[in-house]
């Protein structure tokens, strides 16, 4: 059973020096298989649309393949509501980048939240990790505590804002390695990924 890859971008799109960009470049290099939709209308989104997309995209991705998925920020979102609807399908993986906090008043974004039932993220992977940045300017601190007790392993690295292009994350080693064997890269040492966080 072969492994293949899912990018979820955010608002706006990720852009051609979005480390998500980077991220489908290197896996293909590598021979893997990557899914890269492009949602349209991505600076004013519709989660109906989006979410109609998401679910027509994994149906097609063939049911033999193990699938990790990777989201940021407004992607993030798309996955919590795509998990809620319980589908039958369940990945292998699904590995969270800086998403967003309700706090943030954005209009654009008003309809993906609140996330339904982000307890069903569980369901919807076999693991699952959040990775925030303790210095997110669209998640303050303290809000990240509503991502960290969900029931999934959650991860803050500091100082990494968005993590997104603007935050000069455009190549970016840690998520590739973590795609490619599903191990947390530390300067200590790696950490693997349970399949839950209580394992």
């Amino acid at each position: 059973m072969s492994t293949s890859y899912l990018l979820l971008h955010g608002l706006g799109g990720s852009g051609p020096e979005h480390w998500q960009t980077w991220l489908s470049t290197q896996l293909v290099e590598r021979g893997e298989r990557v899914y890269y939709p492009q949602f349209p209308d991505h600076d004013e989104p519709s989660l109906a649309i989006w979410l109609q997309e998401l679910s027509e995209l994994m149906d097609a991705i063939p049911q033999d393949e193990k699938l990790i998925v990777i989201t940021h920020s407004l992607g993030c979102m798309l996955w919590f509501h795509y998990a809620a609807t319980l589908p039958a399908r369940r990945v292998k993986q699904a590995i969270v980048v800086a998403p967003p906090s309700a706090q943030i008043q954005l209009p654009e974004i008003q309809e993906f939240f609140p996330p339904p039932h982000p307890e069903r993220l569980q369901l919807a992977a076999d693991a699952t990790l959040i990775i925030q940045s303790s210095n997110d300017p669209f998640c303050e601190l303290e809000n990240t505590l509503f991502y960290a007790e969900i029931g999934v392993l959650s991860i803050t690295l500091p100082n990494m804002g968005h993590i997104n292009t603007a935050s000069g994350h455009g190549a970016w080693p840690f998520i590739l390695q973590l795609a490619l064997t599903g191990t947390i890269p530390f300067a200590s040492g790696e950490a693997s990924v349970p399949a839950s966080a209580t394992d």
